[in-house]
């Protein structure tokens, strides 16, 4: 049965993130590098010093549990129970459509909050009623707040395993599914593993491979385009994989000991990723990155969260589709996403019912740009209601 939860970091706790901070001893950085050799020194000094001197838990303490939130008992395969922490909130319109949000990395439930309002009550910002949803946004095992697996093998699959039980759980007929990075994956698979069910997977991360009966001479400009963007990012950007998919329990030690390194991982990532010129605080608050940050160092989830990229990279046969999802999906491109690809790399794999391109956002669209990412919501759920 679901339980009501609260969120409750200790005081305790808070005393020893402050007192880790205040004995963080910095590295050196080669003169004028900027963010070129990762995250910036005296961007996360002044980080830091705000989250050890100005930041205030409490207050963001107290707004996440103004949203509803809950734990129960969820089994991914028959075999091993987990304990989910859960948002859970219901809808206020005639039929308000269940939809199960997942959030990815290195982000948390806390991507949900900027689009909750506006997609439960849509009448209260502007919108129709009849657009309404009960939103059921889960953290991932080791994630958050919820178990962390102390067994191998938990992967994109058997979480979206978790998801269709837990929606069934909670009483959900019909429901819709949407997500971004891991969620992108894990929204597929929720739509691939129960198609009785699951009547919708949109997603704001498309993923999808060049046809290997097109020459690269008949590729249009837009294929070359995103190939390689795409060629650079595995380049440049990759090293994160690279560690986390190999090897994350060296990383760990580090991250979960040091909170300004925990920070720096987490931070270089969201600027990296973000559609903000390289001034992250363009569209993060520092109290938005370093809540995310919190939740991650509170919740002792950094570790449990990078061994996510070691299931998949071992068993990408088992948590790719192994077919293509013949259940209605909608993409959300934003231009600063970090992995993408055009409709007709995406059309092969997916039944694909909208395609929707915008002109700003990046990876993070949830918090970037809720506004764009609600309506193409609402707009690829409402003839499927």
């Amino acid at each position: 049965m679901p339980e009501p939860f609260k969120i409750e970091v200790s005081d305790t706790d808070i005393r020893d993130l402050k007192r880790r901070l205040a004995q963080t001893r910095w590295p050196s950085e080669v003169s004028d590098s900027g963010w070129q050799y990762g995250s910036n020194l005296a961007y996360m000094q002044e980080l830091c010093d705000y989250w050890r001197t100005e930041y205030d838990w409490r207050v963001q303490e107290t707004y996440l549990n103004r949203i509803p939130q809950f734990t129960t008992q969820v089994s991914a395969d028959g075999v091993e129970d987990y304990t989910v922490h859960y948002v859970h909130q219901e809808g206020n319109g005639p039929n308000p459509l269940p939809l199960v949000f997942t959030h990815g990395w290195p982000g948390t439930f806390y991507e949900v909050v900027k689009i909750l309002g506006p997609l439960t009550d849509p009448a209260a910002h502007g919108g129709d009623p009849a657009d309404a949803f009960t939103v059921v946004a889960p953290s991932i095992p080791g994630y958050g707040f919820s178990q962390i697996p102390t067994s191998g093998g938990f992967g994109q699959k058997r979480t979206a395993l978790l998801w269709n039980t837990l929606m069934a759980q909670l009483g959900y007929e019909q429901y819709g599914a949407q997500g971004g990075d891991w969620g992108a994956i894990v929204t597929a698979q929720v739509a691939y593993q129960d198609p009785d069910h699951c009547i919708g997977a949109q997603i704001n991360m498309p993923i999808g491979r060049p046809p290997e009966d097109k020459p690269q001479e008949e590729w249009t400009d837009r294929e070359r385009e995103v190939a390689a963007q795409m060629a650079h990012w595995q380049a440049q950007e990759t090293g994160y994989q690279a560690i986390q998919g190999t090897k994350p329990q060296t990383l760990a030690y580090g991250l979960t000991d040091s909170p300004a390194g925990l920070a720096a991982w987490i931070t270089e990532k969201w600027r990296s990723w973000s559609d903000c010129d390289g001034d992250i605080e363009k569209r993060f608050t520092k109290d938005e990155i370093l809540t995310n940050i919190s939740i991650y160092w509170f919740g002792q989830t950094i570790n449990s969260s990078t061994r996510y990229y070691y299931e998949m990279r071992q068993n990408q046969a088992e948590n790719f589709l192994p077919g293509r999802l013949e259940t209605p999906t909608g993409f959300s491109i934003f231009p600063k996403e970090i992995i993408t690809a055009p409709r007709s790399w995406c059309e092969p794999g997916y039944n694909i019912t909208q395609w929707s391109e915008h002109d700003k956002g990046g990876h993070f669209a949830a918090l970037e740009e809720p506004d764009l990412l609600v309506q193409d919501i609402r707009d690829f759920f409402r003839p499927l209601r």
